[in-house]
């Protein structure tokens, strides 16, 4: 059983890095048709221990203003868009710590999107990437958050 799941794990973590493949190299010119002019795309991850803060970006598009971070999942769920609500924190977090005050944003792409999680993420300001014939969309949200900061307790 352990093996199976084993198995199941690592064909959805191949599955996860087709996606990125394939969404990550036209996220750009995507963006560019919504006005962003974004000169750098790639995968990153975070390890400032001194502070705590340990993460994983899928896709960090970037330029002189702007960041957008765009969580990616063949079908994301609630929890998914929590756990990017967190990373998006963290990274705010790390770019105060670093004295980096550019606009961050967040999306969340996925290949099966249900209508209450596509909802949920827009709702909490992420832009929402889905397929749509050979391509993908974008989506923005209504209000794009751009504060990232965690809440006081």
């Amino acid at each position: 059983m352990k093996q199976t799941d084993k198995r199941i794990g690592e064909l959805g973590n191949r599955f996860g890095e087709m996606v990125e493949h394939m969404v990550l190299p036209n996220l750009v010119a995507k963006f560019k048709e919504l006005g962003f002019t974004f000169t750098k795309a790639n995968r990153t991850e975070i390890e400032c221990e001194e502070h705590d803060i340990f993460l994983e970006v899928d896709a960090f598009l970037e330029n002189g203003d702007k960041v957008m971070i765009v969580e990616i999942k063949s079908k994301p769920k609630t929890e998914d868009i929590d756990d990017h609500i967190e990373r998006m924190e963290k990274l705010r977090r790390y770019a105060d710590l670093h004295n980096d005050k550019r606009t961050y944003l967040g999306a969340v792409a996925g290949v099966v999107f249900n209508k209450s999680e596509r909802i949920y993420a827009l709702r909490k300001g992420f832009y929402v990437i889905e397929p749509s014939g050979d391509t993908f969309d974008i989506t923005e949200p209504v209000n794009p958050r751009i504060d990232w900061q965690i809440p006081p307790p």
